[in-house]
């Protein structure tokens, strides 16, 4: 038994018992042979069986010990990638290199995402492994990863990716039609061309025209093959390319040179076979580049340099890398907002659409989170920066959709099964007619014949008659065969289209943690929502101001001041003067809904607040009193007039308040301080107010076939007025759930089966969402790194949770719509081929454009925006 040894540092232990139940929790697992874990250092070493126990296996009987272990995650950009098979082999050889936990490498970004433990490998040896495997990894310095114009190494190689095979086509192409004259002279005009030119043969011309061709472009299949092959035990698309090309190429040369009768000379589809894929390559490049624009775009509405004030007062222009938390930030307007930050001084409105998908500018005032990036409109904002660099918002974006892209739906283990048996079964198939081609010809082409269609090659009436010979055709059948299959369309559908999707979650402010998220929301059939925060606005709200005019002569008798007609302006001012004195989040909101409707109010004389009860102040109005029932009634005001219209408000699940007055009877009264037995003039009303969009959105949420629940620690009246306000059925509504209990909630919810999204704040809220099949953290702000969450909205609105259902639901369409096209081509294509039915240079021609196909049909979603449902080719939904 060979084993490995990993060296581990480890947080969270307190104490010796935890480094023990550590080492228990080891010991306890199959491949693990020693483990010594040391409480002092925080430090612990690992001995395993690398066939019994993975290292990303032990990693995670650590956390689910309740412990950490300590690893790192690096990307990395790949060059040389032709297929899905590449991107298998470079993660095997990621994954076989010790200190590596797991490796996703993605063909459509030509990026690995690496996790690994920086105790055991390095990311040069990472390199390394990628360089072992036959491919060339884009190696990231560390001190200046970019050009002068900001771009990453990764985008630098993209580039001269693309312009290498754009050179290669135009290099191929411009040898390659004079042969294509040739093949015209040969197949459709004869005697188009003499015999010689400058005395040499035509044939020897090809040779001299298609000889440059199979090297310069021919040269790095031929180096993939051989590490495909050799290096790494597998075929890929480059062997099948490498056989077709050469097939044709050296039977010319055979035939040339006189040693075996030939009808024709192949040098032409040697080389086409050549242009045509590399044009193919070029086309795809392109493709990617294109396709993964949305993340450098998002990076590049980053702004280049801040205006920083001091704390004298002056300002100074520094460059962003060099602004630290704490500093603070003038931003005029017109300007980026250059970092995460909170306002501190001024009131402005800030475009964020570049982030969050609202397309309305946001008022900022004092205290108000902004977001790095983001535009101001009119005013001059002061901002406190809180978080820079890599922390901020925009880069947590960007690296979430990494993140998301590097993992692969299940759907993509379905191409992944038959790529990795594709190339051999393609290769047997073309060997196997070829050889029946060789042996039966006249048999075959009888067959042939008497399909509808025939003779794209001159198939089998040209071997029937005699003028090619068995053997000559069975070359040509074995060329076309190989090229044919295409693998990488295959292996493209998924990850292009996934690419693309992430891509406008994010441009949407809908950000998933990856493909195998984006394939599961679509099939969620239960939304639950909390409340507080989610459904409604999480703050209270002055809802209801009720007079009540129950004056009577006795009340106002004595000189009293009591409005014969109280009003409903009367109750907010003499409640909000009161109220004005306290820092209750009730009476704040009392306060502020008298400024709202430009009601005056003083402040009182004296105040006094009656825990659990209410407050009373003393004003010009004399003593009022503002609270509950039992706040009245011990100080003698009968609260009956008012009860009905309490009980109402509460019904609806309002705080209602009590507003009662108590008046000085005479002019003693006034002096003394002393009031008269007072009476109630009114109820005042608050509440967690809906959002605007909560009601639309469980409606549209119902008409897509969703259950729609609704969790939370409020009591059962308030619950179920939100829930008759927003649509959410009676029986739905669990109400005094406490957050540590919200968890079992939802797993109750999901006992029969059902596959919910529990939808919260990401904090209070983390044991939900963990629970939920889907677990959605909204209104996240800046904080886009919410470990719990599968799905992050940036905005705290609700139908956002019908965008990200609607992003997932289109995803799924594209892959399946990319599938169909990949696996179609290749069911219908490979017999054509088989049968003798194509020219090679047609097979290859037809093979480069599948690929692209795919692509293209990739990027046409990148103009999808999910306010609609995606419709495209329904049928395949």
């Amino acid at each position: 038994m060979s084993t490995r040894r990993t060296q581990l540092d480890i947080t969270g232990m307190s104490c010796a018992n935890c480094s023990q139940s550590i080492a228990d929790a080891l010991d306890d697992r199959d491949g693990v042979t020693d483990s010594n874990i040391n409480f002092a250092t925080d430090e612990g070493t690992v001995e395993y069986d690398p066939e019994t126990v993975s290292l990303a296996e032990i990693f995670e009987v650590i956390d689910d010990a309740g412990y950490h272990a300590v690893d790192a995650e690096t990307s990395i950009a790949i060059t040389d990638m032709s297929c899905a098979n590449c991107a298998e082999s470079n993660a095997t050889a990621l994954e076989g290199t010790p200190g590596v936990i797991e490796a996703d490498v993605n063909f459509a970004t030509d990026e690995a995402q690496v996790r690994y433990n920086p105790n055991d490998v390095s990311v040069d040896d990472l390199y390394s492994a990628i360089e072992d495997a036959g491919y060339t990894p884009v190696r990231e310095t560390g001190d200046d990863d970019s050009d002068g114009d900001g771009e990453s190494r990764a985008d630098l190689a993209r580039k001269a990716e693309i312009r290498r095979q754009r050179n290669l086509t135009l290099f191929g192409a411009t040898l390659s039609i004079p042969l294509l004259v040739m093949l015209v002279d040969h197949l459709l005009v004869p005697g188009l061309l003499p015999e010689t030119v400058l005395g040499v043969g035509l044939g020897w011309v090809a040779f001299a025209l298609a000889t440059p061709v199979q090297y310069a472009l021919g040269k790095e299949f031929y180096v993939n093959s051989y590490n495909a092959l050799v290096k790494n035990g597998r075929a890929n698309m480059d062997v099948l390319i490498a056989m077709g090309s050469s097939t044709a190429y050296l039977y010319s040369v055979v035939a040339l040179l006189g040693l075996i009768e030939s009808s024709g000379l192949y040098f032409d589809t040697a080389a086409l076979i050549l242009v045509f894929i590399t044009l193919g390559n070029y086309l795809e490049a392109r493709s990617k580049g294109q396709a993964g624009q949305a993340i450098r775009q998002l990076l590049e509405m980053e702004a280049d340099t801040a205006t920083v004030v001091h704390d004298d007062g002056t300002e100074e222009e520094v460059p962003l890398e060099d602004v630290a938390v704490g500093d603070r930030m003038k931003v005029r307007p017109g300007e980026k907002v250059p970092t995460d930050g909170v306002v501190v001084d001024g009131e402005s409105a800030v475009d964020e659409s570049m982030v969050t998908g609202e397309s309305v500018p946001v008022s900022k005032g004092d205290g108000d989170e902004v977001i790095g990036s983001t535009v101001n409109q009119n005013g001059v904002l002061v901002v406190e920066a809180t978080k820079v660099g890599s922390e901020t918002a925009i880069q947590q974006i960007a690296e979430r959709v990494r993140e998301a892209q590097s993992r692969q739906p299940d759907i993509q283990n379905l191409a992944d099964r038959i790529s990795a048996y594709f190339v051999p079964a393609v290769i047997a198939n073309a060997l196997l007619w070829a050889s029946i081609w060789f042996a039966a010809p006249d048999l075959l082409a009888g067959f042939v014949n008497a399909l509808p269609v025939w003779g794209l090659v001159g198939g089998g009436p040209a071997v029937a008659g005699g003028s090619v010979s068995a053997f000559e055709f069975a070359v040509v059948v074995f060329a076309s065969a190989v090229l044919i299959a295409c693998p990488c369309a295959l292996g493209l559908a998924t990850p292009a289209a996934t690419m693309v999707g992430t891509a406008i979650g994010a441009r949407n402010g809908v950000l998933f943690t990856g493909g195998d998220i984006l394939e599961r929301v679509r099939d969620v059939d239960t939304a639950v929502f909390d409340k507080t925060g989610t459904l409604t606005k999480g703050e209270m709200e002055l809802t209801d101001v009720v007079p009540i005019d129950d004056s009577t002569p006795d009340a106002m008798a004595d000189g009293g001041q009591l409005q014969a007609q109280v009003t409903e302006e009367f109750v907010l001012s003499v409640a909000a003067s009161a109220e004005s004195a306290s820092e209750h989040p009730l009476a704040k909101a009392i306060v502020d809904g008298a400024d709202e409707r430009g009601v005056d109010y003083e402040s009182p004389d004296s105040f006094e607040n009656v825990p659990g009860h209410g407050v009373r102040a003393t004003t010009s109005h004399g003593e009022v009193l503002v609270g509950n029932r039992k706040l009245l009634e011990d100080h003698g005001v009968d609260p009956s007039p008012a009860m009905d219209t309490m009980e109402r408000l509460e019904r609806e699940g309002k705080t209602a308040m009590l507003v009662a007055v108590r008046e000085p009877r005479d002019a003693a009264d006034r002096a003394s301080g002393q009031t008269g037995p007072g009476r109630v003039v009114g109820v005042v009303a608050d509440a967690d107010t809906v959002k605007e969009s909560a009601t639309k959105a469980v409606s549209d949420l119902r008409d897509r076939g969703l259950d729609v629940w609704l969790i939370t620690g409020d009591n059962e009246r308030t619950a179920r007025a939100v829930a008759e306000q927003v649509g959410i059925d009676p029986e739905n509504v669990s109400a005094g759930v406490l957050p540590e209990d919200k968890a079992a909630a939802v797993e109750e919810i999901q006992a029969d089966g059902r596959r919910a999204m529990m939808v919260g704040d990401g904090v209070n809220d983390a044991p939900a969402l963990a629970a939920a099949y889907v677990g959605t953290a909204i209104g996240s702000g800046t904080d886009v790194a919410i470990e719990a969450a599968d799905v992050t909205l940036m905005r705290d609105d609700p139908a956002d949770v019908l965008k990200a259902i609607r992003i997932s639901d289109a995803t799924l369409a594209k892959i399946r719509q990319n599938l169909f096209w990949a696996l179609g081509y290749n069911t219908v294509m490979i017999p054509l081929a088989s049968l003798g039915l194509l020219q090679p240079v047609l097979a290859a021609a037809a093979m480069a454009s599948s690929s692209v196909s795919v692509l293209a049909n990739s990027l046409l979603f990148r103009s999808y925006t999910p306010d609609h449902d995606y419709r495209l080719l329904g049928w395949l939904r």
